[in-house]
């Protein structure tokens, strides 16, 4: 018999992670639910996938509270340390995020939304979306691959939403949506009429009896700029949908809970979220399970990132990087700390790359261990394509560490790196150290050469560092410092040139390991610590800290006691420096700038560049904690200048789960950083956070829409546009990729668009993909425009996806043909077996077989050929402590076959096996579904209207 108490605490943390309402915000504005539906089956879909891989590694999945902080210790089965829920909450926020843009970018594409009854064309955005996701996460493409489940689970929630599906009695969801192979039968033809005339718009049900009761699948039109709608037909409904007042007047639309479509509304909500989670199923069994919590971002916070210049002189770098990594690797191993990714780039002239990337340590070490030092003839390296490679393939707000001796050669990228540190938000730490080669050319290379790396730096958060080579293991120690799971910024400054000024800080009861950066030549400072101590730059061991001093560095290393209070540090020099002071701490925050956009469904969308001048600036923060987010409270929220005093405070609105809108009237002239204060009510400790990438605002708006693959071998059209507040602009364009793809586009456009209140301008990019690119590649593009003639300029990142076409749909079979079962009462020492046969038949073949459920070990395979085709047979050995045993088998186009045994007494039957043949449904452990449905009722019935 089945224990609902022991299942209940996990819905309850589902619940709880997500909260009653919205606990991301609603991007689509008001009490729009897409964010709410698509975050309650991602967060049910994680713990329980996490309590699956807790079993199959013989441990408890026991979250500790409702907090995203426990959840992650929990699956991560980590017991010390402290953990950020940070990249995990970045990891969310771009799945919401993009599931809501399909509103503001797509607004009248009918196959976008199910309406006007293209469910063929619709149903095609959702395969060709979900092979992209699978063949992204195969590559470990992780943001590609969430930016697109988003807007997949955008277009399939709306199918409940405007087709008449749930009216016609349906309570699952509609499976043929992600099986391209199967038709969509019974839709009503172009000539039936679907809808009666309903004059008030709010008609409990106006669709025909004969629509019901032949089962017609229809859905409503929509028209924002037009009336015109088939005859007869039923149309979506509401204020911007025009063909609503055409008779047959109303709509079907279910988005919004009214007293007229309350149960609809509900159903249509409950069979949603089931469609989302069989969705996300599908994609489960594709990636397998660590792969899937990487995509849903259930990983260690910290990435090890190298970029090292490989020529002649950088042998003592090269093996200071390879000491310091090892170090890292050997000494973090087994905490939260450890890198749940390593990755190297390494780049000379004229090669650079390519970029190595892997969650193995022992190839890490292997692949630094490989290079060499070689080359160099001239000064000048390819430092900046490097660069680029490791920004596009980190994951975003990742620590990237150079090491070089050299200016760079590649200074054209010099706008697209800065592009892709404000898109990525990492940030860039360099270590320049002189070598005989610089020194021979010390005439002929002036030191504004390597001003780029003191701009990329500060842009970043990062720090430039010059120092010798002999005293290079010293200034790597910040690697070390930097390389924890709950890293946070509490303060950064740069005066340039330099100034006597006194910068406070507040430290809080959570933060721990706090160190201050202080980079510049001559630098002296006094550190006042919350009880008025003092201490000089000059003291190497003093009351509040030890000082290391290493080239152009400082760094000062508080003492563990007395930490938490008010700090000030008096800066006494007119050279220029940087101040920097991080520390280790859960309470930390994310942030999107974000604007807002119009339409049927207005709201919020993410900002792809700068701000826009003239427009307040609106800043979407979510807030996370070891104890949750409901342990926080925002006292004030501001940019603030980094090279400057400017200051603009923000108004807080709390919209719920630790989300608040920030609204800046009127940001600061300069480039700024989001400063954050508030109180932690579980200590009733203050608390300061600093953002570390570097934004400004801009005249100047760059759009690019292109939510569709690109093919191997084909031309891709990639449209743009361009607006500027100021009249009669000429535009100058640069564009890249991180894969060197072929392209073409206008280098330079004038206003094209006849637009009287400023400039605008439209182009297109012509990018070729290589027809030998893997499928589940995907490329980054970055465009960079400027104002002729001014400084104003802006940006646009957009990542891209290649995808193979697909022509093999059906799945691989997985029976399950014996079973030895033997256990006993005492399940700690004992096994029971169980035998598969797995085969493709003559479709592409098996791919991957991943373990699902169960504690077990593969004993025996074999394979035999019958008819050309193969058959493997596994045998596995479970422990009896584990009753269930579940397999995926994935083919080498993305389909997936699953099978399935239980030992369970008869109580529970469960079926011998269960072939897949297409989608799975809802495979959520039936007592967490049964509480989350419970827990849910209250939800649905008050605050889940829907939006398309």
């Amino acid at each position: 018999m089945v224990n609902l108490s022991s299942a209940c605490p996990v819905a309850f943390l589902v619940l709880g992670l997500f909260g009653a309402t919205q606990a991301f915000i609603p991007v689509g504005g008001g009490t729009s639910t897409h964010a709410t539906i698509t975050g309650n089956a991602v967060i049910s879909k994680i713990a329980e996938v996490c309590q699956a891989v807790a079993e199959s590694e013989g441990r408890e999945f026991k979250p500790t509270g409702s907090s995203a902080e426990e959840l992650l210790r929990a699956c991560l089965g980590t017991a010390t340390g402290e953990v950020s829920a940070a990249k995990f909450h970045t990891a969310l926020n771009q799945i919401y995020m993009q599931n809501g843009l399909v509103d503001r970018d797509s607004p009248n594409s009918p196959a976008h939304h199910f309406n006007n009854e293209a469910f063929v064309q619709a149903r095609t955005l959702i395969t060709e979306g979900t092979v992209s996701v699978k063949a992204n996460v195969r590559k470990a493409n992780f943001q590609t691959a969430r930016e697109t489940l988003g807007r997949v689970s955008h277009t399939l929630q709306d199918f409940y939403s405007h087709s008449n599906w749930v009216e016609l009695g349906n309570k699952s969801p509609y499976t043929t949506l992600l099986r391209a192979d199967l038709p969509i039968n019974n839709v009503a033809d172009i000539d039936t009429p679907t809808c009666n005339d309903c004059a008030s718009g709010t008609c409990p049900n106006p669709l025909l009896p004969d629509i019901l009761a032949k089962k017609k699948l229809t859905s409503g039109y929509m028209g924002l700029v037009s009336d015109t709608k088939p005859k007869g037909k039923c149309s979506h409904g509401g204020a911007s949908d025009m063909t609503s007042t055409v008779v047959p007047r109303g709509g079907i639309s279910k988005d919004e809970r009214r007293a007229d479509n309350a149960a609809l509304h509900d159903a249509a909500v409950a069979v949603a979220t089931q469609a989302t989670l069989d969705l996300l199923e599908d994609i489960r069994g594709a990636a397998g399970n660590k792969e899937f919590l990487r995509l849903m971002g259930i990983a260690r916070s910290s990435v090890l990132c190298f970029v090292i210049d490989t020529t002649g002189s950088m042998a003592d770098d090269i093996a200071e990087a390879k000491r310091v990594a090892t170090n890292i690797i050997d000494s973090k191993k087994g905490t939260v700390d450890e890198p749940s990714e390593y990755i190297l780039v390494q780049f000379n002239d004229p090669k650079f790359g390519p970029l190595i990337r892997t969650t193995d340590p022992d190839v890490m070490k292997k692949q630094i261990a490989a290079l060499g030092a070689d080359g160099g003839g001239d000064i000048p390296e390819m430092c900046l394509s490097g660069l680029q490679l490791a920004l596009t393939g980190a994951p975003p707000s990742s620590q990237i560490y150079i090491f070089t001796d050299a200016p760079a050669k590649d200074m054209h990228l010099e706008k697209t790196i800065m592009s892709l540190i404000r898109s990525t938000k990492s940030t860039v730490n360099v270590f320049m150290t002189a070598s005989k080669r610089t020194l021979k050319y010390t005439g002929r290379v002036p030191r504004s050469d390597f001003r780029v790396y003191y701009d990329m730096a500060l842009a970043s958060g990062g720090s430039a560092i010059e120092v010798s080579k002999a005293s290079l293991p010293q200034a790597t120690e910040i690697i070390v410092d930097s390389s924890t799971s709950a890293l946070v910024t509490i303060l950064q400054r740069a005066r340039n040139p330099g100034r006597v000024e006194t910068f406070p800080f507040l430290l809080d009861e959570s933060v721990s390991n706090v160190t201050l950066y202080i980079t510049g030549n001559l630098i002296t400072f006094t550190l006042r610590g919350p009880t008025g101590v003092t201490q000089s730059s000059s003291e190497t061991n003093g009351p509040l800290g030890e000082v290391q001093t290493v080239g152009n560095l400082k760094r000062v290393r508080l003492n563990t006691l007395n930490q938490t209070g008010l700090w000030e540090i008096q800066m006494n020099t007119a050279n220029a420096y940087t101040v920097k002071v991080i520390g280790q701490s859960t309470i930390t925050f994310v942030y999107d700038f974000v604007e807002t956009f119009k339409g049927p469904h207005p709201g919020y969308g993410a900002i792809d560049g700068r701000p826009e001048t003239g427009l307040p600036t609106q800043l979407l923060l979510t807030l996370s904690s070891r104890h949750g987010p409901e342990s926080l409270k925002v006292t004030e929220a501001a940019l603030v200048e980094v090279s400057g005093s400017g200051v603009a405070n923000g108004t807080v609105e709390e919209v719920g789960g630790g989300n608040y809108l920030v609204s800046v009237n009127r940001a600061p002239a300069g480039e700024f950083v989001v400063l954050l204060k508030g109180k932690d009510t579980s200590t009733s400790s203050l608390f300061q956070r600093q953002s570390t990438t570097q934004m400004a605002l801009t005249t100047l708006t760059v759009k690019v829409v292109a939510d569709n693959n690109m093919e191997p071998g084909k031309l891709f059209d990639i449209p743009f546009t361009i607006h500027s507040s100021v009249p009669r602009t000429n535009f100058n364009i640069r564009a890249t990729n991180d894969k060197n793809y072929a392209m073409t586009y206008p280098t330079s456009l004038g206003n094209n668009m006849g637009a009287v209140n400023g400039s605008m301008a439209e182009g297109t990019l012509k990018i070729t993909v290589p027809s030998n690119t893997a499928s589940g590649t995907d490329v980054t593009l970055t465009i960079d425009v400027e104002s002729e003639g001014t400084s104003e300029s802006n940006y646009a990142v957009v990542r891209l996806s290649v995808v193979k076409k697909v022509t093999d749909f059906s799945p691989p079979l997985c029976t399950v043909v014996n079973i030895n079962n033997s256990c006993p009462t005492n399940c700690s020492a004992s096994l029971w077996f169980a035998t598969v046969n797995i085969t493709d038949g003559n479709g592409t073949g098996v791919q991957d077989i991943y373990q699902q459920q169960g504690q077990m070990d593969l004993v025996s395979t074999d394979k035999t050929e019958n008819g050309g085709v193969t058959v493997i047979h596994n045998t596995y050995q479970v422990s009896c402590c584990t009753p269930d045993l579940k397999l995926t088998v994935t083919d080498k186009e993305g389909n997936v076959g699953s099978c399935f045994h239980s030992i369970r007494p008869p109580t529970t039957p469960v079926p011998l096996t269960t072939p897949h043949s297409g989608q799975p449904h809802l495979h959520l452990a039936a007592p967490l579904w049964m509480c989350l449905l419970l827990s849910a009722t209250a939800i649905v019935r008050d605050v889940l209207p829907l939006t398309p």
